[in-house]
């Protein structure tokens, strides 16, 4: 039932905002110019025609001609074309694309949210599914006919697999995800791993379970045995219980202590080996897709398309910081509230000596990626159509010693959002989806909040399980669709017009 109210209520916004859009702004827009030409191309048949401005694969074209298949019958019988198939794929049609994606998300964020939090109510999981559906970046680019809804829609479908072990199927929609953007290759590698560490650290918690479970039970045969024995001969004595409980307690205070990351590390890597060929056989698929991701690499020249020298791969470090902060402010009800400052606090003083060392090398290191590692593309210089630019020349080139203030406020935020993923997941997966995140976002040179829509889903999954509460998660949304207002409002009410580029101008992310 839950996935069904996720999916009507998504459909209420995305149907009457997408004709909003279209009504307005009919014709395609920004880089539309380059995605919906070719997929019209796609539609005439012409599958070896290719613009060489576009640098994504050609993904998204296939699934729209899977959707336009599906609406042709009915837009004939409604008589909404008389055309042929290739007229049918109108740009109003073609971002109805995204639209669709847009409710499958809507599901798919509901059944992840349901397979990690399986106490959660369902009106709970149903909210927090619908909150998420506005985040704004995924918002906005529902109704326009860009890769990024399509590619979250598949890295979502792949992850949630793989969480339910099955792997090949996790595999097959990573393929697709690698298919609509090619950097999706990253988190197919995360996806993967995830359920690498799942595996192991599942099997070697089954051992040690197995293991005290024979224990505690030879225990217990040889206490009942002496019992028996000395039933009429002597009080009962509560020292065996007492060592009982004392080597129960070392089991259970031993599960415990292995949480850490050196011990996930050391189980992971012990474990792959003893079962390197069964691990070998169930993540076979990832590794093809892989390889042969590579060898396209080599036969490319480099992992963009089109328009190479534009996207050249540069370290971009700063862009590591630009996500934490710009997270964080979405979700500022979990990263800036007393409850959230007080347990980064309390962690800090549990166990200063290290938390001092960490903080140390995370602010040197952040100095260090601002200074020496902080890109100002000539597209982000030159467009003002882009929110970016006004950031990048209002905030963080205002004065020269603004992007060194704000280091501490993006060190705190990563932090921040890697305590909240480590109240969920072992401290191992939390390594590995801090490197995923950098290996995305550090090669690229240009700053677009775009890039950071799946690093942020995959935090907000894991951490609205602990951090449920009605409050929060009311602020976020509210914070969310505050956002959505007034970025539409500029995008559709504030066009504006360039004295060397005939054309309307309008406002975008």
């Amino acid at each position: 039932m839950g996935k069904l109210a996720v999916a009507a209520i998504t459909s209420l916004w995305v149907i009457p905002m997408s004709i909003i859009v279209n009504h307005i702004v009919p014709e395609p827009y920004m880089d539309e110019i380059f995605h919906v030409p070719q997929a019209q191309q796609y539609c005439n048949g012409n599958f070896r025609s290719w613009d060489p401005m576009i640098t994504t694969p050609p993904g998204l074209y296939y699934l729209s001609l899977v959707h336009v298949a599906n609406l042709f019958p009915g837009m004939l019988l409604m008589k909404n074309t008389t055309q042929s198939f290739a007229e049918a794929c109108s740009t109003s049609v073609l971002r109805s694309t995204n639209a669709v994606f847009a409710v499958l998300c809507g599901v798919l964020v509901y059944e992840i949210i349901r397979f990690l939090g399986p106490n959660l109510s369902d009106r709970k999981v149903t909210f927090m599914a619908v909150v998420m559906s506005f985040y704004p970046l995924h918002w906005f680019f529902t109704f326009l006919y860009y890769t990024d809804v399509a590619s979250l829609t598949a890295v979502l479908a792949m992850y949630l697999a793989c969480l339910k072990k099955r792997y090949m199927l996790s595999a097959l929609f990573g393929t697709l995800a690698v298919f609509i953007r090619q950097t999706n290759v990253v988190w197919m590698l995360f996806v993967a791993c995830s359920g690498v560490i799942d595996f192991t650290l599942d099997s070697t918690r089954q051992k040690e379970k197995e293991i005290v479970n024979q224990d505690l039970h030879q225990a217990s045969d040889r206490k009942g045995a002496t019992l028996r024995s000395n039933l009429r001969k002597r009080k009962p004595d509560s020292s065996s219980d007492a060592s009982d409980r004392f080597n129960h307690g070392k089991t259970v205070s031993f599960a415990k202590d292995t949480s850490g990351l050196l011990y996930d590390t050391y189980a992971v890597i012990s474990s792959s080996w003893n079962m390197k060929w069964r691990l070998l056989l169930k993540f076979s698929p990832f590794i093809v897709v892989v390889v042969l991701f590579g060898i396209f690499i080599l036969w490319n020249g480099g992992i963009v398309l089109g328009a190479k020298e534009a996207h050249v791969v540069s370290l971009h470090f700063a862009q590591i910081m630009y996500f934490s902060l710009v997270s964080a402010l979405f979700t500022a009800p979990l990263h800036f509230s007393v409850v959230q400052l007080r347990i980064m606090f309390q962690k800090i003083h549990r166990t200063w000596p290290v938390s001092l060392l960490l903080s140390l090398v995370a602010l040197i290191a952040g100095f260090a990626s601002v200074h020496f590692f902080s890109l100002a593309h000539p597209y982000l210089l030159a467009d003002n159509r882009h929110y970016p630019f006004y950031l990048w020349r209002k905030i963080i080139n205002f004065h020269w010693s603004m992007k060194y203030l704000l280091v501490p406020v993006y060190v705190y935020s990563w932090f921040s959002i890697l305590t909240l993923l480590a109240k969920t997941r072992r401290q191992i997966w939390v390594l590995v989806y801090f490197l995923a995140t950098c290996a995305v976002l550090a090669p690229t040179p240009l700053i677009e909040f775009r890039y950071y829509t799946i690093p942020f889903y995959l935090f907000m999954l894991h951490s609205c399980v602990r951090n449920s509460g009605l409050a929060s998660w009311l602020l976020i949304g509210t914070i969310f669709v505050s956002v959505n207002v007034f970025t539409m409002a500029m995008f559709l009410f504030r066009p504006f017009k360039w004295s060397h580029e005939d054309g309307v101008q309008r406002f975008i992310w």
